[in-house]
């Protein structure tokens, strides 16, 4: 044999024949023959060409036989005949060796395997996807041959070369010349001896190709070899009577969603029905039903397949999904296919009907138990996903994961793998390089492109919560949104694209396949959260550093703080002197360049001058819009410039409320300044106006009405300052060194502003006690314009009642009278006419004295209602000695009343 290679192939099967048979060439002619014929004639196994099963049957075989080590020199050759590539029909060669090593010659073990064959449940062959339990036997390759009787001496096999017969696909086969009938080559007893000595299927095949013998009665024994298949025929021609074998066919075209003979779509029921006219007991026509609902499950989920699979707005996530149903209907259809070969074997050797081994309905009920089980779970998650897409799609299978079945856990987790797959490489491309190519709108992150750069982070990326997987929660689903969102932002605004190199050096970028997939379900708090949770805190860390070191974002948070919101006290009071001249003219006479200069010059002569120039130049002069009578008071503010990254936390709306909060305090801080001089008029005055003692009256009632408005003034600027400023930034700073993103950072900015604004009543919840308290700043510019006149006039006379001393003293030192009569008429009618004015002063410091107490009073009145407790405590300390509690019955509950009455209220 070691020339083997230098043989022709027709040398090389008569030296196989002589091999086998133990005879020189002369002495094997004949078979050579008719392996000639047999090798090229059309015959071919009915079974699956799976080399991998063959090779796994012969190795089993040799185990059972307890020949391990051959088992082992048979895989080793088999992995160097699979290395080699050499030869192309790899499985030919496999299945030849493993129908030659069979021994057709017993017919127990006919019966043995047939039955073994239909009592097994479902093959795992006919399944893809991962089982709970362990695997079990896989079908048998071939089919042993029926042992030879009277009545089928042809019927040899099943499949392959060792089912070879004397019939072929396409017509009987000629038998060679030398075992035509007529000739003595040998006898049936001659026959035995050959298979004794040949001990193989070959030799077993050759004793069948023998002339078939007579019967008793002179009829050729190869007429009954048709008789199984003439009687099926025969019966598939009854039209009132219907056979099991027939309904088998049927039913395993009904199992591909094609109608049968007697078994066909009702489309007005929805269901396969049975033709009525056919004659069925109540059992097999019970049993064809239930097999029926397979197809029908299978054309749902091929229906909804077909229109899926050809709609391109079904995404990356559907079409992945309809892979999946594809991939299982495969699987169903190779046991579909199992079966056919089935009866293709049995009619390919005769098997009579209701032998034991043939397939009747009972026995494809059970083989067809578990596929029916699945295609009820695909069905059901076909009808629970219809209008569902991306993210939603995927909630949508994975609620199908919460089962106690561990086979149906176990399918859908499978499915819900290859559906996650399109959204596990969104989710890798956002986190990683900030790119979103969503263009089906499955992802959970939405991107809006008409959104300038300057609302970036605020407008352009968005979550779409009917988006978000029900395996993703919402904290997972920000992160992932604000990781991409940093990245665009990085590079977008603050133009710095290095961050995404820095993760890809910290971070593992994992391979996206299915694999990912199966670890983002059985390990969502693991390794995939770490994955998500580095990404997030490596990406906002990096934001927030370019933010502090290049763009100084927290020293423009304090500048704002000093100067919107009048933190630095001696620029405050130093701009105030500066601007009181022009403020208190016309607003429509003011120039803001004039404004400007006069806040350098403030800034120059304050500790203001030694802020960094960046913020200096920022700081500028703003006149809102003009209204008739308006003062410089009423039209001035400051301005805080702001652009690039730092505009993402001071927004447009954010500078608006800093600019009311600022108007605000400004007007808040004039009454504080207003009522010192007010304090430091009396004062100067008192020691000069007792040389008019008919004034003391109204100076008490001035100093009186001063000091209650001080008192108030004093008070609410303590409230302001301290318990919502201080106590405001205090938090926020806080807040922003605990802050992990830029989202924490705009939060709590925003939550700064809005306590402010609520506290400072400038909320629309505190309309009414702004407008007590903007009353209430009027009465006091009302009390300061009255008490001015009142100075005024009393300084007026106080001078001309000091020159008219003064000169009746010169006139008495000089000897001379020191008035005339006309001058001392002239001086008394004078003084007559002041102190005619002074009831009118003092009616006008009443007036303006009751107003005030009134407005104060009903201010009390709104602080106790209010749901804030810090403006109720206020109500305490604007009345320390109870004075308005008197004189309003409203004001006399305690605090542990008034907040019983509004918890049972709410």
């Amino acid at each position: 044999m070691a020339t083997v290679d230098h043989k022709s192939p027709n040398l090389l099967l008569q030296s196989l024949c002589c091999r086998i048979l133990g005879r020189n060439e002369a002495d094997v002619a004949q078979q050579f023959q008719y392996a000639v014929r047999v090798i090229g004639s059309n015959f071919a196994p009915t079974v699956e060409r799976d080399e991998f099963l063959v090779a796994e049957k012969i190795k089993k075989e040799m185990a059972r036989q307890r020949r391990e080590a051959d088992a082992a020199l048979f895989a080793e050759l088999h992995r160097k005949l699979q290395s080699q590539g050499i030869i192309k029909n790899r499985w030919a060669v496999l299945y030849l060796l493993l129908s030659l090593s069979e021994d057709p010659r017993k017919p127990q073990s006919k019966v043995a395997n047939y039955a073994a064959l239909f009592a097994q449940a479902l093959p795992r062959d006919a399944h893809s996807t991962p089982y709970y339990y362990s695997r079990p036997q896989s079908l048998p390759l071939s089919y042993p041959d029926r042992a030879p009787s009277s009545q089928s001496a042809g019927s040899i096999g099943s499949s392959g070369v060792g089912s070879l017969s004397v019939y072929g696909l396409n017509g009987p086969t000629p038998t060679p010349q030398s075992l035509l009938p007529g000739q003595t080559y040998q006898t049936t007893g001659t026959a035995d001896t050959v298979r004794q000595q040949l001990g193989s299927r070959f030799a077993w095949a050759l004793s069948a190709a023998q002339p078939p013998l007579s019967t008793s009665k002179g009829l050729p024994s190869s007429i009954p070899r048709n008789i199984s298949r003439m009687r099926r025929e025969g019966e598939h021609g009854s039209s009132s009577e219907v056979t099991e074998a027939a309904l088998v066919r049927d039913i395993l075209y009904v199992l591909q969603g094609i109608d049968g003979k007697s078994i066909k779509m009702c489309n007005s029921e929805n269901c396969y029905k049975i033709d009525s006219k056919m004659g069925l007991s109540k059992s097999l026509r019970d049993t064809a039903s239930r097999l029926a609902e397979l197809g029908w499950l299978h054309n749902k989920i091929r229906k909804y397949t077909d229109q899926r699979c050809l709609d391109r707005a079904f995404g990356l996530v559907g079409q992945s999904f309809c892979a999946s149903l594809h991939q299982e209907l495969k699987e169903y259809y190779r046991l579909l296919s199992v079966l056919h070969s089935q009866i293709q074997v049995e009619d390919d050797q005769g098997v009579n009907v209701g032998l034991e081994s043939n397939l009747t309905l009972r026995r494809l009920l059970i083989w067809t138990y578990d596929p029916k089980m699945r295609l009820k779970t695909l069905a059901a998650l076909v009808d629970h996903c219809q209008g569902r897409k991306g993210g939603e799609l995927a909630s949508a299978v994975h609620a199908y994961t919460k089962t106690g079945d561990p086979y149906m856990r176990s399918l859908v987790q499978h499915i819900l793998s290859l559906v996650s797959h399109p959204i596990l490489n969104f989710l890798y491309r956002w986190i990683y390089d900030g790119e979103l190519e969503d263009t089906y709108h499955e992802f959970f992150v939405a991107s809006d492109p008409t959104v300038k750069t300057d609302r970036l982070w605020h407008d352009k990326y968005t979550l779409r919560k009917s988006m978000i997987p029900s395996f993703i929660t919402m904290d997972k689903a920000r992160k992932v949104l604000l990781i991409g969102k940093s990245i665009n932002f990085l590079h977008q605004v603050c133009q710095d694209r290095t961050p995404t190199a820095k993760m890809m050096m910290a971070v593992t970028k994992s391979a996206v396949s299915p694999k990912d997939a199966a670890e983002l379900f059985t390990d969502l708090e693991g390794a995939f959260q770490e994955k998500i949770d580095s990404a997030y805190h490596l990406t906002s860390k990096y934001l927030l550093d370019v933010l502090n070191q290049n763009y100084h974002l927290l020293e423009h948070i304090k500048a704002v703080r000093r100067y919107l919101l009048l933190g630095q006290g001696d620029f405050v009071r130093h701009l105030m002197d500066l601007l009181k001249p022009e403020l208190a003219r016309s607003a429509s006479t003011l120039y803001q360049h004039n404004l400007t200069g006069i806040l350098e010059t403030a800034v120059r002569a304050t500790n203001a001058q030694f802020d960094s120039p960046e913020i200096l130049k920022r700081l500028d002069v703003r006149l809102l819009e003009i209204s008739a009578g308006d003062t410089g008071w009423d039209v001035f503010s400051l301005d805080y410039h702001v652009d690039g990254p730092i505009a993402t936390v001071f927004t447009r709306e954010c500078m608006s409320h800093y600019l009311r909060v600022f108007n605000f305090l400004w007007r808040a801080k004039r009454m504080e300044y207003v009522l010192t001089d007010i304090w430091k008029g009396q004062m100067c005055n008192a020691k000069l106006l007792k040389n008019i003692p008919e004034l003391s009256g109204v100076l008490q009632q001035c100093h009186i009405l001063a000091s209650e408005m001080v008192h108030f003034v004093h008070q609410m600027q303590y409230y302001i300052t301290f318990e919502v400023l201080e106590c405001s930034w205090d938090e926020l700073w806080n807040k922003l060194q605990q802050a992990q993103d830029l989202d924490h950072i705009t939060a709590a900015h925003e939550t700064f502003l809005n306590t402010i604004i609520s506290r400072c009543l400038l909320d629309s919840n505190s309309e009414e006690l702004l407008t007590q308290l903007r009353a209430l700043f009027d009465r006091i510019l009302e009390f300061q314009s009255a008490q001015d006149s009142m100075y005024r006039s009393a300084l007026e006379e106080l001078h001309l009642r000091l020159r008219y001393a003064d000169i009746k003293k010169q006139r008495q030192a000089e000897g001379m009278w020191g008035t005339t009569s006309a001058e001392e008429e002239a001086e008394n009618k004078r003084i007559h006419e002041f102190q005619q004015l002074i009831p009118k002063m003092s009616s006008q410091i009443r007036v303006c004295s009751h107003f005030y107490q009134d407005i104060v009073q009903q201010f009390l009145v709104l602080l106790t209602k209010s749901s804030d407790e810090s403006l109720r405590f206020l109500n305490f300390r604007l009345d320390f000695n109870e004075h308005y509690k008197a004189r309003d019955p409203r004001l006399r509950a305690s605090l542990g009343s008034i907040r019983g009455k509004r918890s049972s209220a709410l």
